[in-house]
Parts: structure tokens; C-alpha cells; sequence
């Protein structure tokens, strides 16, 4: 019978090889990274990749670089680093796009250990910053991925350093082409790579990761809560443009543009859906001064904001608090904006950690100094949305307005400066009625005449001609954005003699059937207007697009209403993935943390009293059946079950080496080798004097450690290893391993 073919083991030459696939992968993901940031990297982060990936699949590449540029590599890219810096003035987006730069320099000559450990840290710096600056929950899978290629690498340096000094430790030649680029392709020598792959190798890297993120996990649930962030005053060194449009100014198709965007703006959690509203309007800015097809925010209402602060807690109004106090955890996306998303007044905001911000108590309107570079959590208590927002500042204002005008803003915003402008608003507001019945049913008759006039179009037409944009468009017969319905209104209302404002942000949102939370998205970016009502006592809400005014309730009816037609797409389930991220990961505080710590001994008691209980109960059932009378069956079963238990016991013995991996195969080699460290454990090879004792060391030493093809005969040896014993008690000097 012949001798099945030994099995392939990894050689120390096919080493290098693994070191340098293992080098790009990390390079590459460490590239990667900065797309979860806003950096400005566009060209320099593709020519890295493809430098990187095209030596990665030809490793002859590096050879044929010039000795010039490794000679004037550090001194350019310091160059560049300084023009960077004084150009862009921001510390952080320079060092990345140096890091790249690095990285990518790193990859264009032959890597020893030293420069191997070196692209480890370079990529783990591109890691960290995209971890503080992004929660997106990809990133967990990519740094899942970068943690498994690094954990690789060293354990390949690892084996290279235990085999002695191979090619490729130490410090390298960065042109000198190694053997292994000389020796085949990538094709054989994944062919190879795979040959090779012991099982309990890969099972014990595996679980060698497993225990590696589990213990991460223990970490990250135990440590102190540290908002790493604003602890490295990240928000001060890099910058992030908004892309949604909503700031101090505003001109006609900036927020429709948003529409167009169907990506994620915030997300919102709330702990009790009946204190959910029917309308959801998320102020962001008011916007009272008009010119020429711009509103901006005037200098009046922007004195109406407090002094700006650093702080972690806002304090509302605390007028009027409903019993039913809902809390709001809102998850800001980054690019948003700096003024932060409300249904209206609130009892109190609080941030995750301290940020510099101004509050404005008239308006419930919080501005951030600067646009959040990752995504911002705070929590709101006590929201109460309505359709009037209550002014009652303004309100004595405008009631005194009789006497003569009074030092500071105007009471009422100017209209367009046009006198022809002027006549034809006056003569829409004359067709619609004046100001008869007040300012809620001027809303109601002039929105009816705005949706009869007009269709809605993201990509409206404004007639060509003299005069004010927003007047053209009203007098004409075009389709509209939110920003024209929005406007023409505000301007019929001023005509009319009513205060009137446009008020940017987000209308409504999708309720995600999966995570029950509340999901806004930059395509439901929208404009609306406000309307002082001195009946109400404030300023009433009107969405011209929208159907008739009503008022929008709250309670077990409206929570229904809300959540009746859930969204289960496939996006949504996406979406619940990111809210289970902002829930355990991203909002996970000290609160977070004690939680979880009961939970965890609530759990690990309750799974003692079952463990007890069902093992009481397991050993009464025992008992009870041990003192029922025995008969023949009884005796039957229980001499039966010994029996297979003692024959399932032999079984083992006999053939539990077989069945056990071995170092290189399965079977036969392994039980060979075991037998050959039990019995070299047995033996004592010290002394010298007996060459027949030694020469059966030697054979036994040859099965254990040795080739499979160049064994000496196993049963011969044993036999003899069986005859030189040492006495038993004698301490063994070779061990098993």
C-alpha cells in the first residue's frame, strides 16, 4: 500500500509575497477612509489608489523607478506639506493629505519590517480620523477589514522574525527586485496560499479576531465616556461646507436644489410616538429681508439671539409644559447645516458634549458658531409644536404701533422698492378680499389663490421682464418651487399689512418600520412662511403648498396616523442599521453605560435562577425515577444505556487520534507524530555514552519534527524506543511539544 503525498507547508520564501498583498490591502483601505470625511483629497486620493493597486499587481514596478525620486521623495513631500499648509490653513486636511502622500511613497520601493510597521501607522492615522469624524456604519466593516489585514501583517512579520533573518526584514532596498518577484505569478501563488492553509491555523486567527473585537467591545462599554472630537478640537482644524442650503441667505432654487438629494439629513428617536405631531415642520432660519429674489436674515431678528455660549444645555422657554413630557433624540447628519432642526418651542436642549452656540428663545432657533464636521446628537425634552408660535414681545410692539414709530427695527419688512411692483401686489390683495376677517382667513383665501394660479415644479420658469423676480412669477401662470409659494405669499401678506417672514427647513418624514424612528431626508427640504396673527398672538405657520390650514394635534390618534403606512424597503432596513449604530454606538454615554450594566446583571441573574431552577427540577426527575420500583424494563434501559455509554467510551480510545488534526494532515501523520512526542518525552537523551539510545532519539526527533519523507521506519522505532524506557518516576527532559 502506498504512502499517501505529504501535504504542502508553508516555506519561509512564501512569506515576502503575503507581506507585500497584505501591504497594499492596508494602503488601500487606509486610502479609502477619506471618503467618509470631507477633505479635500479628489485627485490626489484616486492617483494614490491606482499607484498603489498597479505595484500591488506588478511588484516589478518598483524596480523601475528611478533612484532620483527616492532621492528627492522626503524633501518634496515636505515641500508640499509646508505649500499645503500655508495655502490652506488648516492643520488636519494637510496632515491626510500628507499621510496619503506618504503612503503612497511607501508603496513605489521594496518594503523591509521596519518600512511594513510604517504603513501600519500611516494607515491607522487615516483610520482614527475618519473613525472621530464619521459614524457611518460602513466604517465598521471597514475597520473590521483594516483590523483583520493589520492583525495579518503582523503575524507574518511575526514569523519572518521567528525563522531567522529572512528576505525582506529589517531596513530594505528600495529598488533591488527580491527573489519572490522573480518566482511566478500571483495566480500560482495563491495556488500555493491555498495549498498550505492548515485548518487550525485559520481557526485559531479566527478566533484570535473574534476575541480581539469582543475584548474592543469590553473596552469600549467600560471606559470613562470621552468625546474624542472636541477633545482633539477636531471641529477647529478641519471644516466641512454645508450642502443643504440653509443659512443666513437664501436665494430662489437653493433649497429645491436639495430636493434632489436623497440622502439621510437627520434622524430622530422619540420615546413616546403620541406626542408625535400630523405635520412635522422643522425650523431651521427665519428669513424676513427681501431683496431683489433673496431673503436674508435680518439684523433684527439676528439681535434676537442670545450671546453665544459654550455649554452642553440650553433651557427653553418653560412656558406651558405639557405633562406628557416626549423626549427627542435627534442625529444631525454632517453638511446639514449650523442651525439645528426644531418643531418649536422646547423646556430644554441638551448636547452629547459642550458646544459653542447662540439661542434665540422668540424665534426657538439654536445656531451652532460653525457647521458640525460629524454627525451631531442632542436631545430635546418638552417639544411643543404647534401652529402658532407665540411672540408676545411682538405682540405689545405691534399693539403700540398707533402711537408713532418706536427706536430700533421696523415693525412691518419692506416690499419690493419697484412702485409698479408695489401696484400689482396691491392689486392680487384687492382680487383676494384686503384684510378682511383677519390674518388666519387671509392665509387660507391667499394660499388657495397661490395653488389655483400655479402648479409646482422643481425647475420653474419666471418670466423674463422688468420688475421683482418673485412678482413676475406670481402674476404669471408658471409652475413654482417651495421658495416662489413661499415668498409670493409673504409679499401678498406685507401688502396686505400683516407681518410675514419665510421660514427654511424640513417638512415631514418617513417612519421607518423597522428601527420606529423618524427619518428625514434632504429631498424633504422645503420653504414656508409665517404670518403674524394678533388674534393668536403670534406667528401662524402657512405652507401655501400644503392643504387648508388646520390645526395639527397630537396624541394616541396622531402617532397612528403617523406611523400608518411605515417604510419597509429595502433603504429603510439600510436605515435601521444606521439608527442602531447612532443608538448603541454613536449616543452611547455614561447613562449608555449604567444601562447596560444593569441590563447585563439583570440578565446574568435571570439566567442563573433558569439554570438553577431547570437543574432542581432535572435532579428531582432523576430522583423520582431512581426510587420507582425496578422491573425488568427498567433494568433493561438502564443496563443498555451503561453498555453504549462503555462502548462509545472504547470507541474513543481507539480511534480518538485519528480524528484529531495534527500539524500539517489529518490521520495517520499526526497519530505518528504523537506517538513520537509521547515517547520522546519518556526518554532520556543525556547519556552520552550509549549511541544506541541516542540513535533512537534521533529517530524519534525525525517523526516528530521532521519530513514525512525522509521517516524511518515508525513501528521499528517505537519498538526500540519501547526497550530503552527510562524507570518510571525519572523526570522526563524532552517534553511533547
Amino acid at each position: 500500500m502506498s504512502r499517501p503525498s505529504p501535504r504542502p507547508r508553508l516555506d519561509p520564501a512564501d512569506l515576502p509575497p503575503l507581506r507585500w498583498l497584505l501591504g497594499g490591502l492596508l494602503s488601500l483601505l487606509g486610502i479609502s477612509t477619506v471618503l467618509y470625511t470631507d477633505v479635500d483629497a479628489g485627485l490626489l486620493m484616486p492617483f494614490a489608489a491606482v499607484v498603489t493597486l498597479a505595484v500591488l499587481l506588478r511588484p516589478r514596478l518598483p524596480s523601475r523607478v528611478p533612484r532620483v525620486v527616492h532621492t528627492l521623495a522626503f524633501p518634496v513631500i515636505l515641500g508640499c506639506f509646508a505649500l499645503d499648509l500655508w495655502l490652506d490653513l488648516e492643520l488636519l486636511p494637510s496632515l491626510v493629505r500628507l499621510d496619503i502622500l506618504l503612503l503612497t511613497y511607501r508603496n513605489l520601493g521594496y518594503r523591509g519590517r521596519r518600512e511594513d510597521l510604517q504603513l501600519i501607522v500611516l494607515g491607522l492615522f487615516l483610520v482614527i480620523v475618519a473613525g472621530v469624524l464619521s459614524v457611518s456604519p460602513t466604517f465598521a466593516v471597514h475597520l473590521l477589514l483594516y483590523g483583520a489585514c493589520a492583525l495579518g501583517m503582523l503575524l507574518v512579520l511575526t514569523l519572518e522574525a521567528g525563522g531567522g533573518p529572512p528576505e525582506g526584514t529589517g531596513v530594505a532596498d528600495v529598488r533591488s527586485v527580491p527573489a519572490w518577484v522573480r518566482q511566478g505569478g500571483w495566480r500560482a501563488r495563491f495556488r500555493r496560499w491555498f495549498a498550505v492553509v492548515d485548518a487550525r491555523l485559520a481557526l485559531l486567527g479566527g478566533t484570535v479576531f473574534v476575541l480581539l473585537v469582543a475584548g474592543t467591545t469590553l473596552v469600549f462599554l467600560s471606559l470613562p465616556r470621552f468625546q474624542l472630537e472636541s477633545g482633539l478640537f477636531l471641529n477647529r482644524v478641519i471644516t466641512k461646507k454645508a450642502k443643504s442650503g440653509f443659512s443666513d441667505s437664501v436665494q430662489l432654487g437653493e433649497v429645491s436644489a436639495i430636493q434632489l438629494d436623497q440622502g439621510v439629513a437627520l434622524t430622530v428617536d422619540v420615546d413616546d410616538p403620541g406626542a408625535v405631531p400630523r405635520d412635522l415642520y422643522w425650523r431651521m432660519i427665519v428669513l424676513d429681508e427681501y431683496v431683489d429674489g433673496t431673503f436674508r436674515l435680518s439684523s433684527a431678528l439676528r439681535a434676537q439671539f442670545g450671546p453665544e455660549r459654550l455649554a452642553a444645555l440650553q433651557p427653553g422657554d418653560g412656558r406651558g409644559g405639557d405633562a406628557r413630557t416626549a423626549a427627542w433624540t435627534l442625529y444631525l447628519e454632517a453638511g446639514v447645516g449650523r442651525h439645528l432642526p426644531l418643531l418649536g418651542p422646547y423646556e430644554r436642549l441638551r448636547f452629547r458634549e459642550r458646544q459653542t452656540f447662540r439661542a434665540s428663545a422668540p424665534l426657538a432657533l439654536v445656531a451652532l458658531r460653525e457647521d458640525p464636521v460629524a454627525m451631531l446628537a442632542f436631545r430635546v425634552d418638552g417639544f411643543r409644536p404647534g401652529l402658532v408660535l407665540p411672540d408676545p414681545a411682538f405682540l405689545a410692539r405691534w399693539e403700540r404701533r398707533e402711537r408713532g414709530p418706536e427706536p430700533g427695527a421696523p415693525l412691518q419688512a419692506a416690499l419690493p422698492g419697484s412702485v409698479r411692483d408695489r401696484l400689482l401686489l396691491r392689486q392680487v390683495v384687492d382680487e383676494l378680499g384686503g384684510s378682511e376677517g383677519g390674518a388666519a382667513d387671509f392665509a387660507r383665501r391667499a394660499s388657495a389663490w397661490l395653488r389655483d394660479r400655479h402648479g409646482y415644479s422643481l425647475s420653474p420658469v419666471i418670466p423674463p421682464g422688468p420688475g421683482d423676480p418673485v412678482v413676475r412669477w406670481l402674476r404669471s401662470r408658471e409652475a413654482g418651487h417651495c421658495e416662489l409659494f413661499a415668498g409670493s405669499f409673504v409679499l401678498l401678506a406685507r401688502a396686505a399689512g400683516f407681518p410675514a417672514r419665510m421660514v427654511t427647513g424640513f417638512r415631514g418624514g418617513s417612519w421607518n418600520g423597522y428601527s420606529n424612528s423618524l427619518t428625514v431626508r434632504n429631498s424633504d427640504a422645503h420653504a414656508w412662511a409665517e404670518l403674524f396673527d394678533e388674534a393668536a398672538g403670534g406667528w401662524r405657520r402657512v405652507d401655501p403648498l400644503a392643504s387648508p390650514v388646520a390645526d395639527a394635534g397630537t396624541g394616541p390618534e396622531v402617532a397612528a396616523a403617523v406611523a400608518a403606512q411605515p417604510d419597509r424597503s429595502w433603504e429603510a432596513r439600510w436605515d435601521s442599521l444606521r439608527v442602531f449604530w447612532y443608538r448603541r454606538i454613536v449616543s452611547f454615554d455614561q447613562r449608555s453605560q449604567v444601562e447596560s450594566a444593569r441590563g447585563l446583571l439583570a440578565a446574568a441573574a435571570a439566567w442563573f435562577r433558569e439554570g438553577r431552577d431547570a437543574a432542581r427540577a432535572s435532579l428531582g426527575r432523576a430522583a423520582a425515577w431512581w426510587r420507582a420500583p425496578w422491573d425488568a424494563g427498567r433494568l433493561a434501559v438502564a443496563g443498555g444505556v451503561a453498555g453504549g455509554g462503555l462502548l462509545l467510551f472504547l470507541l474513543w480510545r481507539r480511534v480518538r487520534w485519528d480524528f484529531r488534526p495534527g500539524p500539517g494532515r489529518m490521520g495517520r501523520e499526526a497519530a505518528v507524530r504523537r506517538e513520537a512526542g509521547r515517547w520522546l518525552g519518556r526518554l532520556d537523551p543525556g547519556v552520552a555514552d550509549d549511541p544506541e539510545r541516542a540513535a533512537v532519539v534521533a529517530q524519534l526527533q525525525r517523526l516528530r519534527f521532521g519530513a514525512a519523507a525522509g521517516w524511518p521506519d515508525p513501528a521499528a522505532s517505537f519498538q526500540r524506543a519501547r526497550r530503552l524506557r527510562r524507570p518510571p518516576g525519572r523526570p522526563a527532559r524532552f517534553n511533547r511539544s
